[in-house]
């Protein structure tokens, strides 16, 4: 079935428009209550977690998707602004019955989105999805139930303050950051407060950035997608290790004590050597997706690590892990997921177990977290006017030469986009020559479509 709201990682748009209005939130809480209610095998369903970004829109829509929970006699539990991790983790322990996170993670404030969680932090299935879509459009008011079985809203004011409790409870027992001055960027976002006071906690030696939100400047100039402030901030104050989350704080990138970008594929191979020489990586596999760099995979094999890979999307990464009974995984964009503590992708988690490997090795970060050689990758995107051109005959013969050219040495990725009328051809290999020439090849056969 297409799905018609719902993409990779929920509902997503510009706000005030159609998907993102305040009509559309009220219609989705609805339709999700009765969705996971009807699936509850009566089972009690009544209570919510409903957690947001620092977006000026998120007001609009935390009130409409309160209103249509409470509408629907469910209990909401409202903890203002808080990462996504911290959702799902809370929807958990406070025996919710679904979560909600109010967020468009690295995008700029004009867009927002919805994500949802199920009783146990994990983001709900595309099956629930299509059915919460179906939902979405039929006369829900004739369900409503009586005026004496509405719901109710309350604040959890302490929310901050237990993710904070919990986030301390994965580095290392009796460690602690003190002698490290570390630059933490909050993208103006989710963990403006969070992410400090850990930081802080720890003993490091801090300096924040990106932590005033006005709710019109989250992303802009500052979190994981825009990192030279980052890094001109860590070479002016001669700090030790630069980290930047993004705006709902589930992805981190690292810059190193000379200005370097580390991006999470250079991440998930330091934190998996770690857990295999600690014993604690399960099957002795990491989960990423198809863009992960191949000198990744080629460093793994070295270390008698299997890389498995899924399609792009965190989601998918956590749905392979669950399969596998894997506890390691991630993206090369910096969603690093580590589930041995959570249940989705969480950039503070995921820095303090780098900063313990940081701090356990007694070496300067560019040293620590520069693993492997990256192969060279080239990226390119062809616009086509219609129909599907990777189902022409010239364009798959295109790309069966190219992956020929390329041979053991490289590997090759044509995939269509899933928002914008795009082709993506991105390949890699030892030999850059070689790389462009095979997406040039692609490239050439896809824009005769165009």
């Amino acid at each position: 079935m297409t799905r018609q709201y719902f993409g990779t990682d929920g509902i997503r748009g510009t706000a005030n428009k159609f998907p993102m209005t305040a009509g559309m939130a009220l219609k989705v809480a609805m339709a999700a209550a009765h969705v996971m209610r009807a699936r509850s095998q009566g089972k009690p369903m009544n209570r919510v977690v409903i957690g947001k970004d620092t977006r000026l829109s998120g007001y609009m829509l935390e009130q409409a998707m309160a209103s249509g929970f409470v509408s629907m006699g469910m209990d909401v539990i409202l903890t203002g602004p808080i990462p996504t991790p911290a959702v799902a983790r809370l929807t958990s322990t406070l025996r919710a019955d679904i979560g909600v996170m109010i967020s468009a993670s690295h995008n700029p404030y004009q867009d927002n989105g919805i994500k949802l969680f199920g009783s146990d932090g994990y983001k709900l299935s595309d099956d629930i999805e299509l059915a919460i879509e179906a939902a979405i459009d039929q006369d829900l008011e004739s369900i409503l139930p009586p005026a004496d079985k509405l719901g109710k809203a309350s604040r959890l004011d302490d929310a901050p303050g237990r993710y904070v409790e919990y986030i301390k409870r994965s580095f290392p027992k009796g460690e602690t950051l003190e002698g490290m001055k570390i630059v933490i960027d909050c993208a103006h976002g989710a963990a403006y407060k969070v992410a400090p006071q850990v930081l802080w906690e720890l003993e490091a030696d801090l300096i924040k950035i990106g932590d005033k939100p006005n709710g019109r400047n989250i992303n802009d100039g500052y979190g994981a997608t825009s990192t030279k402030n980052l890094q001109e901030t860590v070479i002016e104050t001669g700090a030790d290790i630069g980290i930047a989350l993004d705006g709902d704080a589930d992805r981190l990138i690292v810059v190193d004590e000379k200005g370097d970008v580390v991006d999470g594929d250079q991440l998930m191979a330091l934190l998996a050597v770690m857990k295999q020489r600690q014993g604690f990586l399960k099957n002795n596999t990491v989960v990423a997706t198809v863009m992960s760099n191949l000198g990744l995979e080629k460093f793994l094999q070295s270390q008698d690590i299997h890389l498995l890979r899924t399609a792009v999307g965190d989601r998918y990464v956590v749905e392979k892990m669950r399969e596998g009974d894997f506890n390691l995984g991630g993206e090369q964009s910096g969603h690093i997921v580590l589930s041995d503590f959570g249940t989705t992708g969480d950039g503070l988690l995921a820095a303090l177990q780098v900063l313990a490997a940081v701090k356990e090795s007694g070496k300067k970060v560019s040293a620590v977290c520069h693993v492997f050689d990256p192969y060279p990758q080239v990226l390119k995107n062809v616009t086509y006017a219609s129909g599907k051109p990777l189902d022409e005959v010239s364009v798959k013969q295109a790309i069966s030469e190219a992956e020929t050219k390329l041979s053991n040495d490289g590997r090759l990725l044509v995939r269509a986009s899933g928002t914008e009328p795009l082709i993506r051809v991105m390949a890699e290999g030892q030999d850059l020559t070689l790389v462009n020439e095979a997406v040039d090849h692609v490239c050439a056969a896809v824009q005769q479509y165009a």
